[in-house]
């Protein structure tokens, strides 16, 4: 069991792993800086764009402070092109058999998603307690994971998906959440206009959000 946080030691207690879809690779360098400086390390690139993969090596290259990660990973091809381009975590918003050995023999941290219990229950039987709770709020949000915790409190989670400023600090407080994924530090009109100094003041506002929890992840 590896702990995405254990890769930050700067930053052990990260609450809000940020939600990143890039368009531009060359935002991608300035964008993980301003996150970093705002005290948010651990950034998941999302898989959605032509540019994710440059964006990705980028980072890993040229922002050592930065653990950065892919998301949106749905392939095992996905996942040999996100760990090739330098991802030292994926993150999936769901999974199947085929997805998730390709996770586990990729040798880095994984989160893979669930949204029902009985998804849950399926990958406890497989040896992973550390997930993606996927679409958060869609899917019952904070009352759906207070009620899994009696019966499945082995399960740990990083509800994302609908997550705002206003709502993560109830998703910290439950005991089976290990951090929050969101997008609210990244407003579309600050990243069209490589606004960076804002970026970095939501991160800070963000990043005070923690309590003292690293969120395990499976790997």
């Amino acid at each position: 069991m590896t702990s995405v946080f254990g890769l930050a030691p700067a930053a052990p207690d990260v609450p809000v792993v940020p939600v990143v879809v890039i368009e531009d690779a060359a935002d991608a360098v300035p964008l993980a800086r301003a996150l970093v400086a705002g005290g948010l390390p651990l950034i998941e690139v999302t898989l959605r764009t032509p540019a994710a993969l440059d964006a990705v090596r980028a980072i890993a290259a040229e922002v050592p402070e930065a653990v950065v990660g892919a998301g949106t990973v749905v392939s095992a091809a996905g996942v040999a092109d996100a760990v090739g381009a330098g991802a030292r975590f994926l993150v999936s918003p769901g999974w199947t058999e085929r997805l998730l050995d390709a996770m586990r023999d990729a040798g880095v941290p994984f989160l893979p998603g669930v949204s029902t219990a009985s998804e849950v229950v399926a990958l406890l039987e497989r040896g992973v307690r550390d997930m993606k709770f996927f679409p958060a709020e869609a899917a019952g949000g904070v009352p759906y994971l207070k009620s899994l915790a009696g019966p499945l409190p082995q399960a740990r989670f990083c509800p994302t998906g609908g997550v705002s400023l206003a709502s993560a600090p109830a998703y910290l407080s439950l005991p089976n959440v290990g951090c929050v994924g969101g997008t609210w530090m990244l407003p579309p009109d600050a990243l069209a206009a490589r606004d960076w100094a804002r970026v970095e003041s939501l991160a800070r506002g963000a990043a005070r959000l923690g309590r003292g929890l690293g969120v395990p992840v499976s790997g």
